[in-house]
């Protein structure tokens, strides 16, 4: 199904933009990492619930994939929780570079996930988004704890994006993205609610604050998170997470026209971008090419 697969892969570059607007939401939006993506995940689980109901889906899953949907769960909020922080005590543009790590983490992890051998070019382009993170890291060292915290937030996320690979040949999308988003949204409450009071930031939160919230838990969240899933089923994790990379060049530009010289970073940070997006660029030739191949 050439024409399906190549069909995802541009929803994916779509889905990818809309990404690279949750950073900027993430540094517009005034409350802390933790209340938050309580707050994204919470209303997303609702909205979604409203959508699910209204097309009558089923809520049902089989017993075997709901320890996934639970690892799942946590894996995002722990991957959002990292993300937002990492903006508050960095910026964007740092905190979106680290996200190319996703390739040499899915690199080596999906090999071992799914039981097949490794590719070696996949190790070589996973190596390159290194040199391009350590060209980037060596001019910047001054948001160190943004920098690692990302990387944290990336391995999360290859963690995520694997689970999800087996998981959408299972259940609907859908589905899949209303647990671990309820999963995620549980987890934080209990933890939340038991060291203060989540709700005590929203009091005070301002009206454009709210809107932007909007944006994020609609667009940012629900659609582009059931769509996401969604080509996951035509799409390799280590593609998906390859491609993921295209977010950080998409917000930095962004970034810089929204908030100009807060993010306006040194001229090898932009080297360091350029090879992450030669890389990705790469290995979208190499799959498409490979005609015979199953998945992208």
């Amino acid at each position: 199904m050439p024409n399906a697969k190549l069909s995802n892969y541009f929803h994916l570059h779509f889905i990818i933009f809309i990404w690279s607007f949750t950073a900027i939401l993430g540094k517009l939006i005034s409350l802390d990492a933790i209340p938050l993506v309580w707050a994204r995940m919470l209303f997303a689980v609702l909205f979604i619930l409203g959508f699910m109901w209204v097309r009558n889906y089923s809520f049902r899953v089989s017993r075997r994939i709901r320890i996934m949907l639970v690892l799942g769960g946590i894996a995002i909020a722990l991957h959002w929780i990292t993300f937002f922080h990492a903006i508050k005590v960095a910026n964007v543009s740092i905190t979106l570079a680290t996200m190319a790590s996703g390739a040499l983490f899915t690199a080596i992890l999906e090999p071992i996930w799914y039981k097949r051998k490794f590719i070696g070019y996949e190790i070589v382009f996973g190596i390159l988004v290194i040199l391009g993170l350590a060209i980037i890291f060596q001019v910047n060292s001054e948001y160190e704890l943004g920098f690692w915290l990302g990387l944290l937030s990336t391995f999360f996320g290859a963690i995520f994006t694997l689970i999800n690979g087996q998981l959408v040949m299972k259940e609907r999308p859908t589905t899949i993205t209303f647990y671990e988003l309820l999963v995620g949204a549980v987890c934080i409450s209990i933890y939340g609610f038991s060291a203060s009071d989540l709700t005590s930031p929203f009091k005070t939160l301002p009206l454009t604050d709210w809107f932007y919230l909007a944006i994020l838990v609609t667009v940012c969240t629900a659609y582009a998170f059931i769509g996401s899933v969604k080509v996951m089923r035509y799409i390799r994790p280590f593609t998906v997470m390859l491609t993921v990379n295209l977010e950080p060049v998409y917000g930095i530009i962004l970034a810089y026209f929204i908030f100009g010289d807060d993010e306006k970073m040194h001229p090898n940070f932009y080297l360091g971008a350029l090879i992450i997006l030669i890389t990705v660029v790469t290995n979208g030739i190499l799959k498409n090419r490979k005609k015979s191949a199953p998945e992208i």
